[in-house]
């Protein structure tokens, strides 16, 4: 008789091929006999299980054609090394009576992981329903009837409807917001020149809203994403200073105290990049009439066709070659001033053109994150081109 571990940590669970008939007991005997007297006595399997480290091996097997496949189970309750040494002695089975044998192990699961999970998600109901019949104290009351009023001031600006403060348009200063709730808040301590960028991916038109502001804030949250979205607008747009929520906060849930006090310690744009390792320099793509015609024709032709297209200063035509042989091409030292490229904009290309003398322009389908422009290198997406059409 066999006894179950105490408090259940791990589950090993094991894949077993032989190659002959045998049924579940011959399994079993093999994994305690090819097991034995490798380790000391206190890692026999046997043992292990006597003082309830270990519990019952379940072995599944099934038929196929001349041979069998399965699967073992063992639960335990030894810490995360003794484990995975148990498991690793079961995988080390070749043989089950006169049979090749084969165990691989497919996971190691963590009971308690899962049992956490489960708790989390049932409290998480419970707190939902307790809070629909709970009634509102009087301060909640007031907060949902001020955040109704608060709401009731958002509108709506530019052709993408983006949320914003009633000022944000005729204030000759703006702060930039991630999204709506974000705009509420500050709305709610009386900020009322707020805009709202709705995500990482800048909105065309919010360039357009901020060209007669004399000052543009970007206000983001302090996590990953809040640089995400920091290198992307300084890329696309104007911005003077950066203000950042404390780390791992969001705006949209700051008090008055600490808005106001992120806002007062904004800093210079590349200040806020420097501090977080990047260095990025809006697209600045071809503007003379000439260039941008003929560049814009050949966006059209290469998009979606994997195509690098290389043009001299005077916008002769060079190489038009796969996107994969584009490095080797300007490796090759061609006098190519200009590429329109149906690629990424990386960090290797804009290095290759570093120390070269003169100025080169890359055009190309997306740019890659970071990315470090050297001052002899004007970069653009395909995007940034149509922009210009």
């Amino acid at each position: 008789m066999t006894s179950q571990p105490s408090s259940t940590k791990y589950v090993i669970e094991a894949r077993i091929e032989v190659d002959g008939l045998v049924d579940k007991n011959d399994v079993v005997g093999a994994i305690f006999g090819q097991t034995e007297g490798i380790f000391s006595s206190d890692l026999d399997l046997r043992e292990l299980q006597r003082t309830g480290r270990i519990g019952r091996i379940e072995v599944q097997v099934h038929a196929q054609g001349d041979r069998v496949v399965g699967k073992i189970t063992i639960p335990t309750s030894m810490d995360r090394f003794h484990t995975a040494l148990v498991a690793a002695m079961v995988e080390s089975v070749d043989k089950v009576g006169p049979y090749s044998a084969r165990v691989v192990i497919e996971k190691i699961e963590d009971v308690r992981a899962e049992k956490r999970k489960r708790i989390i998600e049932r409290a998480r109901a419970i707190l939902l329903e307790w809070e629909k019949k709970r009634v509102p104290e009087v301060d909640e009351a007031l907060k949902e009837l001020e955040e109704s009023v608060v709401r009731a001031r958002v509108v709506n600006v530019g052709p993408d409807n983006l949320p914003a403060g009633p000022d944000a348009l005729s204030s000759e200063e703006v702060i930039l917001v991630e999204g709506r709730a974000d705009v509420i808040n500050l709305l709610r301590y009386g900020y009322t020149n707020v805009i709202g960028i709705e995500g990482v991916k800048i909105p065309y038109s919010l360039e357009e809203l901020l060209a007669r502001k004399k000052k543009v804030i970007a206000f983001l949250d302090g996590d990953r994403g809040g640089d995400m979205i920091l290198r992307e607008l300084a890329r696309r747009v104007r911005i003077d200073l950066v203000a950042r929520a404390p780390h791992g906060r969001e705006v949209e849930e700051l008090s008055m105290k600490e808005v106001a006090e992120a806002l007062a310690s904004a800093v210079p744009l590349q200040e806020a990049l420097k501090r977080i390792g990047a260095h990025v320099e809006r697209e600045q793509p071809p503007v003379e009439e000439g260039q941008r015609e003929l560049i814009g024709k050949l966006v059209e032709e290469v998009e979606g066709n994997l195509i690098a297209v290389g043009l001299t200063e005077d916008m002769r035509e060079v190489f038009r070659v796969p996107v994969s042989e584009l490095y080797q091409r300007l490796s090759a030292g061609d006098e190519v001033r200009y590429v329109v490229f149906d690629g990424v904009v990386t960090q290797r290309l804009l290095d290759l053109l570093r120390d070269r003398g003169g100025t080169y322009y890359l055009i190309g389908a997306r740019l890659s994150d970071p990315l470090e422009v050297p001052p002899n290198v004007k970069v653009s997406t395909f995007e940034g081109i149509k922009r210009l059409a």
